[in-house]
Parts: C-alpha cells; structure tokens; sequence
C-alpha cells in the first residue's frame, strides 16, 4: 500500500450526529485504498465544541486541537469533500470550518473533489455549486465530476453503499482525483 502520494485528505461535511456523511466518507476512503492511496477522513463530528469562539479570526492558531486539524488540511495537496445538502445549501459548520484554516495556504493552488449527497432528488446539486464558488475563490481546482447521491438513505446500508451506478460514479471520480 502507497503512503498517500498524492496527500489527500476527506472531509465529512457535517456534524450531525446522526448523519450518513461519515459513512460515505469512511466508503469514500476505501475506494482510495482499493487504488493504493491511504487517506484520512476528517469528520466534523469531532470538531472541538469551542472551536467558534477559540479557533476563529482573531484566535486563528491558538486552539491546540483545531490546530491538528488545520496542520492536516495546510499539508494536504487534494480534497475530498462528502456535502450533505441542508436547506438547500451545505451545512454551516463546514464553511465555519473553512473560516478556520489558514487563508490563502490551505487552499490556494490545491485540488478537490466533491460528493453531494442527499435524502431527496438534488443530490446537494446546489450545495456543491455554493461550495464551488467557495473554493474556487479560495484559488482551488474543483474537479468537475461530482457524483449526487440521492435518497441515499436508501442506497446505504451501514457501511455498504448498495447502488451499483452510485459505486461506479464513485470509483471514476476516485481515479480522475488521483489522476488529476
């Protein structure tokens, strides 16, 4: 097994404790490992519960843990973003957890892939265009397949993703990343 390359690291956009980011996430990093890259998940579940207050603009570097989790996007090279859609957009925490890296570093000159996931029929479709922009400000290539699995309540079981055209759409993107 390669030592992660390409330096990618996944993101699980949510901290809802119930959510099925992580899962997807987790689905997400085997398929990376089946190519032969190892990529960390982070899942932002386990965020630091202050971080608001004592990781952000002015405190930008002093909260120890967040620190390891911003260490861990700066040395990243590749993303990979799992976007739950929430009122029509991606959820509040993941762009609270954008404000708290280190701008232009993290981002600038990077790439990413995003996944949007979602229990009806848009597939985060909307979601991933605001995060684009997001990114695409923040100087990041944004790789253009992006895989919308919808009602994926449906199509997951436990760790299992058990629609055959989701798993395809997953594992191309999963080589275009690498190769991009």
């Amino acid at each position: 097994m390669r030592k992660n390359p390409e330096n990618i690291v996944i993101i699980s956009g949510t901290n809802r404790p119930d959510a099925l980011s992580p899962a997807v996430a987790r689905i997400y990093a085997g398929l990376l490992q089946q190519e032969g890259v190892e990529a960390p998940v982070v899942d932002l579940r386990e965020l630091p519960h202050d971080y608001i207050h004592s990781a952000l603009y002015d405190k930008a570097g002093q909260h120890e843990a967040f620190n390891v989790l911003r260490d861990r996007m700066k040395q990243a090279d590749k993303f990979v973003f799992i976007i739950p859609e929430y009122n029509g957009s991606f959820p509040g925490v993941l762009k609270a957890f954008i404000d708290g890296l280190e701008f232009p570093a993290t981002f600038r000159g990077k790439k990413a892939a995003l996944v949007g996931i979602s229990a009806g029929q848009m597939g985060s479709v909307q979601a991933m265009s605001h995060f684009t922009d997001i990114l695409n400000y923040c100087g990041t290539h944004v790789l253009a397949r992006k895989p919308r699995l919808t009602a994926i309540e449906q199509h997951l079981s436990g760790e299992r993703l058990t629609h055959q055209p989701y798993l395809e759409q997953l594992h191309k993107q999963v080589r275009e990343l690498i190769a991009f």
